[in-house]
């Protein structure tokens, strides 16, 4: 944000801390306006208000006093970095065990893709008929639109995931129930 504010570019930035600080319920955020001048600003600033007044009324501040105090605690930030760089890491691993998984099985496709990707969700590449059998068939929940949980993998589960998403794309039968 700074460098394109020294660059003179006006913008919004709208900066979520619902997911990385663990505030799901919250939805807690902000929005950041940079303008060039205060005229501007008060323009802008009326338009916001005008989209904002039919949704809420006042804000809930129970999340922002949450963010504000791990944020202004040193202690506390610097604990909430450690947590949030391990969680992190351990998403990056579930991705890259998903895609060695994959490849190791020799699932038709390039699945480079799920370790390009950041965050807690993946879009698989997977069409609306292979997800819902993922679903069906398989018990792999996803979205219709193939974006999976990939946080909600761990090491004992990504072989169910890859050998599901391996059947799918090349059409295998699901395995007999026993």
């Amino acid at each position: 944000m700074r460098y394109f504010v020294s660059r003179g570019f006006e913008l919004m930035v709208c900066q979520s801390f619902a997911k990385n600080l663990g505030l799901y319920c919250e939805r807690i955020g902000c929005l950041h306006l940079v303008t060039a001048d205060s005229a501007a600003a008060a323009a802008a600033g009326s338009q916001l208000e005008a989209l904002i007044r039919p949704m809420y009324s006042t804000p809930p501040a129970h999340g922002a006093r949450v963010v504000a105090t791990v944020l202004r605690t040193p202690a506390l930030a610097a604990e909430w970095r450690v947590e949030l760089a391990a969680a992190m890491a351990r998403v990056t691993r579930m991705r890259a065990l998903l895609r060695g998984a994959l490849e190791a099985r020799g699932t038709p496709g390039s699945w480079e893709h799920i370790t390009r990707q950041i965050g807690m969700f993946s879009y698989t590449g997977l069409s609306r008929e292979q997800s819902t059998r993922m679903v069906e068939e398989f018990h792999v929940y996803m979205l219709p639109s193939g974006r999976i949980n990939v946080a909600g993998l761990n090491a004992a589960t990504i072989d169910t995931c890859a050998d599901a998403i391996h059947a799918v794309v090349t059409g295998a039968p699901a395995p007999a129930a026993s």
